[in-house]
């Protein structure tokens, strides 16, 4: 399965009935509990990363992939426009664009 794959069928699953599908129960209860989920799915992964427990690691590794995924949809983004961010990056080194981020408020 690709990534744009997932991002499709999150898409189709988060038009059904909440009472079928987690992904349109989770998104109905809204962009904060959709953030709290994904940095919820984002720790459990650091704790098997820091354990060395690589089939916990890839397991909640899926989940973080798919949590972010369900919480770009909850705010209209598509992967493409972090695709996208991701290859202006690509454009310049990673230490003068995490420079270009501190000129920049709020970063």
């Amino acid at each position: 399965m690709t990534i744009e794959e997932l991002e499709n069928i999150i898409s189709m699953r988060a038009n059904a009935s909440p009472d079928q599908s987690w992904t349109a129960r989770l998104l109905e209860k809204g962009s904060v509990k959709v953030a709290e989920k994904f940095g919820e799915e984002s720790i459990e992964a650091v704790i098997e990363a820091v354990r060395n427990d690589r089939e916990r690691l890839i397991a909640e590794s899926a989940d973080v992939l798919y949590h972010l995924l369900v919480m770009l949809h909850s705010q209209s983004i598509g992967i493409s426009d972090v695709m996208e961010e991701l290859d202006r990056r690509h454009m310049q080194s990673g230490i003068m664009e995490k420079a270009s981020r501190k000129q920049q408020p709020g970063k």
